[in-house]
């Protein structure tokens, strides 16, 4: 088909409106890594855009020889790895039972799930059910709290529903199959697009979870990655804060300023490596992620 002048005017006009918004997108991030890796007077003086200017790496030198940064990561890692494995679990075993027809009581069961996503007991009453239940300074006050989020188990039954026929089922069914083996002989293995999916939301939003170590965890040995970043900047505004209000030598002025500039630029550098994990892993999945989107769009 021959395309008419307009149809070239509408796809240049899409192509500058994306490229504007992609850019829109990238380029706060892409500042972060070239800020980290530049010299923070030239960052401060705006002479930093695209490229880095006095290129060095003593931020990021700092920054790991902090032990406190580690132990941020590997209590970050095993919180997100048992938090997502138990909240996929939880939300395909949900998800699938609630998708069956022949379950009795669905509809209730998801009006009291659908309930949650508008209302909740509030922050006072789960920190003292969190209390009774001796979880508090526990790694496990990170992970079972958050057993299933209610939207990517809407997602999943959706998926469940519109992608495994009935008819296999049923033709399970009479050959004797129960309900279990269905699940995991048939099902699991047919649903590797939304476990990717359902991998991926639960696996961004426990990294990135930092409130509930706030709440409920008290000993710095058991922090967060997110938790020891706010606590490293709290730090770093605490230390601006004294040395503008100090009257101090001249020599404790310039040493101060020195740890003052180089506080800043490695906020620039926890911030692109608290990123760094999900930016790795976000390519592997993304055509999951993509398909996953689109999940219940289009009926058939």
């Amino acid at each position: 088909m021959r395309r008419t002048r307009a149809d070239k005017i509408f796809d240049a006009a899409n192509v500058a409106l994306l490229s504007i918004i992609t850019f829109a997108m990238i380029y706060p991030l892409w500042f972060v890594i070239v800020a980290s890796f530049s010299d923070i007077v030239k960052v401060n003086a705006g002479a930093v855009t695209i490229w880095p200017v006095g290129f060095q790496t003593d931020a990021y030198f700092n920054v790991f020889s902090n032990s406190f940064i580690w132990t941020g990561y590997r209590n970050s890692i095993l919180y997100t790895f048992l938090a997502t494995i138990y909240n996929v679990a939880m939300t395909l075993g949900c998800a699938y039972a609630l998708s069956r027809p022949a379950f009795r009581g669905k509809g209730i069961i998801n009006f009291f799930f659908i309930f949650t996503l508008y209302f909740s007991g509030g922050l006072i009453p789960s920190y003292l059910l969190m209390k009774t239940l001796g979880l508090i300074d526990t790694i496990w006050v990170m992970i079972l709290p958050g057993g299933m989020g209610v939207f990517n188990m809407i997602i999943t039954r959706t998926f469940f529903r519109t992608n495994i026929p009935l008819e296999l089922y049923e033709s399970a069914k009479v050959d004797g199959s129960s309900e279990f083996r269905f699940f995991f002989t048939i099902a699991l293995p047919l649903s590797g697009a939304i476990i990717a999916v359902m991998c991926l939301y639960a696996g961004v939003g426990n990294w990135n979870s930092w409130f509930g170590g706030l709440l409920y965890i008290n000993k710095p040995s058991r922090y967060p990655l997110g938790l020891v970043l706010r606590s490293i900047l709290i730090r770093f505004e605490a230390v601006e804060i004294e040395t503008a209000k100090s009257m101090i030598s001249e020599e404790e002025t310039i040493l101060r300023l020195y740890r003052e500039r180089m506080a800043q630029s490695m906020r620039y550098a926890l911030i692109f490596i608290s990123a760094a994990p999900l930016l790795i892993a976000y390519p592997f999945v993304q055509k999951y992620f993509v398909k996953g989107v689109l999940i219940g769009s289009l009926k058939g």
